[in-house]
């Protein structure tokens, strides 16, 4: 068999309707859409309109809200730390949130850097960042590192 052989099973992939393709085709003129209206016409889209009846949407309560104060937290997992010190782009002596912008782990500080535990590490090194989850710090001094939290509300 040769790559010029290849085929579909036959009946694995319908063929595609053609529409408004003459009277033969039995979806010819008007395409299956009826007479005038705004259902026949192109690029007319009625998305949660329910014929008048009062709109999923609008039956169904509104619940919550957005603080708008909320913090942003850059989030990087100890993984990543880990690949950067061992590829040399971090020193495991003094991990900082800046360092950690200037390796290119972080792109920007928001409103500090969170660290998560997922992945493995190993690496001995002393963390001072905004805040971490417990399994981080736990994970970290497991290692033989030290992980300092600035504020103590971040970590929970």
């Amino acid at each position: 068999m040769k790559l010029n052989e290849l085929r579909d099973n036959p009946g694995a992939a319908p063929k595609r309707t053609r529409v408004g393709r003459g009277p033969g085709s039995g979806k010819g003129k008007m395409g299956g859409r009826g007479i005038k209206g705004q259902k026949s016409r192109s690029g007319v889209a009625i998305n949660g309109y329910e014929g008048g009846q009062m709109p999923l949407y609008q039956r169904l309560p509104k619940r919550g809200f957005n603080k708008p104060n909320a913090k942003k937290y850059a989030v990087v997992n100890l993984g990543l730390i880990q690949k950067f010190i061992d590829a040399g782009k971090l020193d495991a002596a003094s991990v900082t949130e800046d360092s950690l912008v200037a390796s290119g782990l972080v792109r920007r500080k928001l409103d500090g850097i969170r660290v998560l535990a997922k992945g493995e590490f190993t690496a001995k090194a002393t963390i001072a960042v905004t805040g971490a989850s417990k399994a981080a710090v736990e994970a970290v001094s497991k290692a033989g590192g030290a992980l300092t939290v600035a504020s103590e509300a971040a970590a929970e």
